[in-house]
C-alpha cells in the first residue's frame, strides 16, 4: 500500500511541476510505463518531432534518448528542451560521425544523403533528407530515380527500403541498433510456434531475418503458425495503428523494443501481445525514470541545446522529413 501511495504521490508531483513550469512531456514508445503515464504524448520519433514543433509550451521535457531531444531543440529553437538523463544515448546514432559522413559523401559526389532520425545533430547537419522508419520509403521515393543515395546509419532499414523501392543505386551504411539486431530468427520462430494464428509485427530495424524482410516486402510471407499474410513490417506507430484496427481477440507477436507492449495492451484490451524476444530492451531508454523526470522539472536541469549553425543546417533535412511524412 505504501509503495503504491509513493508511486501515486510521485505522479501527482510530476503533473503539478509540469503545470507550474509550463512544460509538455513527450515520451517515446519504449519508455517505462510510469513515464508513459505522465506524458502528454507518447509516440514514435516522427510523431514526437511533430509535437515538439507544434507545442505552445515554453519547455519540452523529452523522455527518450539524446538525439531525440536534440531534434526537438532544432525544430523548436525558442523552447527550453530538457532531458531527464543526459547520458541516455543510442547505439545506432553512435555508429556514424559527421566526419565519417563527410568522407563518405566525398567519395560519392552528387549523391543524396538520407539519414535516419536516429543520428546526432552534427550528422543531421550533413544530410539532404532526414527520415524515420515510418516514412523512409516515401522519402527515398521523393528523390529522382537516377540520383545515387547514401542511406545511413541502419543497414537493416536501408536494405528494407532498397527492397521496397526497387532502387539499385542505394548505398547503405553498416550501422545497427543493438536491440533490434539482437532479436534472432530463433526468438521469432519459437514465439510464433507458441502462438498459432498470431500476426507477426516486425520493425524494419530488425535483423531477424533479412530473408523475412525481403519476403514481407514482396508480399509473399505466410510463415508457419501465422495466418496467411500475417506478417507486417511496420514502424512502432504503424504497429499501433495496425493493432487498433484488428478484430477483438487478435493476437500479435511483436518484434521491437518491449516498451511498446505497455501502450499496445492499454489501448487494445481484449487483444494479446507478446514480444518476439523478452530480451529486446534498450538500456538507454530505460535510463529515464519517474524520479529523474521529477528532478529535471524541479531543478530545470539537463537542457539540450544545439549550436545555432548546426541547427540551421540540420533543420532543412528535418523539415523535409516532416513534410514528406
Amino acid at each position: 500500500m505504501q509503495a503504491q501511495e509513493a508511486v501515486e504521490g510521485l505522479r501527482e508531483e510530476i503533473l503539478r511541476l509540469k503545470s507550474e513550469r509550463d512544460a509538455v512531456i513527450l515520451a517515446h514508445n519504449y519508455q517505462v510505463p510510469q513515464v508513459q503515464d505522465v506524458a502528454d504524448f507518447v509516440g514514435d520519433s516522427l510523431g514526437l518531432a511533430r509535437r515538439a514543433a507544434e507545442t505552445d509550451s515554453g519547455r519540452i521535457l523529452f523522455c527518450g534518448v539524446h538525439f531525440m531531444a536534440e531534434t526537438a531543440s532544432i525544430v523548436s529553437p525558442d523552447k527550453r528542451v530538457l532531458i531527464p538523463d543526459p547520458e541516455a544515448g543510442c547505439s545506432l546514432s553512435s555508429s556514424i560521425t559527421a566526419g565519417e559522413l563527410r568522407e563518405w559523401k566525398g567519395r560519392h559526389p552528387g549523391a543524396a544523403a538520407v539519414g535516419y532520425v536516429n543520428t546526432t545533430a552534427d550528422v543531421k547537419a550533413e544530410l539532404d533528407y532526414c527520415c524515420t522508419s515510418s516514412n523512409a520509403v516515401d522519402v527515398v521515393n521523393a528523390i529522382p530515380g537516377d540520383r545515387e543515395i547514401l542511406f545511413l546509419p541502419d543497414m537493416f532499414l536501408g536494405s528494407y527500403v532498397a527492397r521496397v523501392t526497387g532502387r539499385k543505386n542505394i548505398r547503405v551504411w553498416a550501422g545497427e541498433c543493438h536491440v533490434h539486431a539482437g532479436i534472432t530468427p530463433e526468438d521469432v520462430t519459437s514465439k510464433i510456434r507458441s502462438m498459432p494464428g498470431a500476426q507477426f509485427l516486425i520493425h524494419p530495424e530488425c535483423s531477424c531475418t533479412t530473408p523475412m524482410l525481403d519476403a514481407a516486402a514482396a508480399g509473399a510471407y505466410g510463415g508457419a503458425g501465422t495466418a496467411a499474410g500475417g506478417m507486417r513490417v511496420l514502424s512502432t506507430e504503424g504497429m499501433m495503428r495496425h493493432a487498433a484496427s484488428a478484430a477483438q481477440g487478435s493476437r500479435f507477436v511483436v518484434a521491437t523494443e518491449t516498451g511498446i507492449l505497455y501502450r499496445m495492451r492499454r489501448q487494445n484490451p481484449g487483444k494479446t501481445f507478446a514480444p518476439a524476444s523478452e530480451e529486446a530492451e534498450c538500456k538507454y531508454m530505460k535510463m529515464i525514470t519517474p524520479e529523474k523526470v521529477r528532478d529535471s522539472l524541479l531543478h530545470d536541469r539537463h537542457e539540450v541545446r544545439v549550436p545555432p549553425a548546426t541547427a540551421s543546417k540540420a533543420r532543412l533535412a528535418i523539415r523535409r522529413m516532416l513534410e514528406i511524412g
